[in-house]
C-alpha cells in the first residue's frame, strides 16, 4: 500500500490547506472546538464555507454541550442531531492527569474522554454520516501512541499502578485503532476514517503537565515562563492535519491511515521507548482494532 504524500509540511496552516476550496453545504462537528487547535480547525472550516457545530463540555453562544466522559450526554447529542453530517473531527481530549480519576461509571477519565466518548459519538451518528455520502471521520491522536499499546487486560488501571503518560498513551493508541476499526466497517457506506498527530503546540491540553517535564522539553524556563522551541507549531499550524483529513480533496477515498504532523502519511514502525516518528504497528493492527471495537461496543451499550 503506497503511503500518501501531500504538498504540505509541518508549518502549513489550516487556512492554507483549504485555499481555494468551497465547503458550502458541508456540516461538520468538531469536538473541543472552542479552544486550541480545535478552535483553529473550526475557524478554517467555517472560513471555507462549512457549517461547523462546536461540541464542548462548557458551551458558549452557538455551541452545543457534550461531555465525552458522560454516556448520557453523548447519547443526547447524537439523538438530537438531524440530517447528514459530512465530517466529525474527534479533537477534544485531556492529557497526563497526575492522579487516577474516573468518570461516573468508573472509566479511567483519559480513556473515557479521549476514546470511549468519541467511539459512542461516532457510532451514534453512523446513520447521519452514511446519509452525507462521502463522509469523513477524523480522530486526533498523538505521537505518544508509539510508546503505549492498548492494555486489554486492565484498560482502566484498576490493578496495575496508574501512570499519567501510560494512561494518555493507551488512550491515543485506542484513537488510532478507532479510525482503523471504522475504516474496516464503513467503507461500503462511503465513510472514510483516518487518524493524525498534530505535533507539539502550546494549548490548554498541557495544563496538567508538571513544570519539570515542560522544562525538559525546552518549553518552559526556570521562572515558569513558556518557551516555544523550533519543533513546536502554532495552533494554526497544529490544526492543519485535522483540516487536511476533514476536507481536502487530496484525501478523497483514503481511509484507515495515520498522518504525522508534517501532513504526510506516517510510516508503520515497531513501537517502543526508542521510537520517535511514525505510527506503531500495534496502533494500526487490524486484529487489535476489531478487538477494541467489540470491547467499546460492549462498554458503551
Amino acid at each position: 500500500m503506497t503511503r500518501i504524500s501531500t504538498p504540505f509540511n509541518a508549518k502549513t496552516t489550516a487556512a492554507e490547506i483549504l485555499t481555494g476550496l468551497d465547503l458550502t453545504g458541508r456540516r461538520i462537528i468538531v469536538t473541543g472546538g472552542a479552544s486550541g487547535i480545535g478552535l483553529e480547525t473550526t475557524r478554517a472550516l467555517r472560513d471555507a464555507g462549512a457549517e461547523v457545530t462546536v461540541a464542548t463540555r462548557n458551551p458558549g453562544p452557538g455551541q452545543q454541550a457534550l461531555d465525552l466522559s458522560d454516556l448520557g450526554s453523548v447519547r443526547a447529542f447524537a439523538a438530537g442531531w438531524t440530517g447528514p453530517v459530512h465530517a466529525i473531527v474527534a479533537n477534544a481530549g485531556i492529557m497526563a492527569l497526575p492522579t487516577r480519576q474516573v468518570a461516573a461509571n468508573g472509566w479511567e477519565l483519559q480513556l473515557a474522554t479521549n476514546f470511549l466518548g468519541h467511539f459512542a459519538l461516532i457510532t451514534g451518528l453512523h446513520d447521519n454520516l452514511r446519509q452525507a455520502g462521502g463522509a469523513r471521520v477524523v480522530v486526533v491522536s498523538s505521537g505518544i501512541q508509539l510508546r503505549e499499546p492498548f492494555d486489554f487486560d486492565d484498560p482502566h488501571f484498576e490493578r496495575r499502578p496508574y501512570e499519567p503518560w501510560a494512561a494518555y498513551g493507551q488512550s491515543k493508541t485506542a484513537d488510532v485503532l478507532l479510525a482503523v476499526g471504522a475504516a474496516r466497517r464503513w467503507a461500503a457506506d462511503g465513510i472514510t476514517a483516518n487518524a493524525l498527530e498534530p505535533g507539539y503546540i502550546h494549548t490548554n491540553l498541557q495544563r496538567h503537565v508538571d513544570e519539570a517535564t515542560m522544562r525538559a522539553m525546552g518549553a518552559m524556563d526556570d521562572e515558569g515562563n513558556l518557551l516555544t522551541p523550533d519543533f513546536f507549531k502554532s495552533p494554526e499550524q497544529g490544526a492543519s492535519t485535522s483540516v487536511l483529513l476533514a476536507a481536502s480533496p487530496l484525501l478523497d477515498g483514503v481511509t484507515g491511515r495515520y498522518f504525522s504532523n508534517d501532513n504526510q502519511e506516517a510510516e508503520v514502525v515497531p513501537g517502543g521507548p526508542d521510537a520517535t516518528t511514525g505510527v506503531a504497528a500495534w496502533s494500526v493492527d487490524p486484529a487489535a482494532a476489531d478487538r477494541l471495537w467489540d470491547y467499546a461496543l460492549e462498554a458503551t451499550a
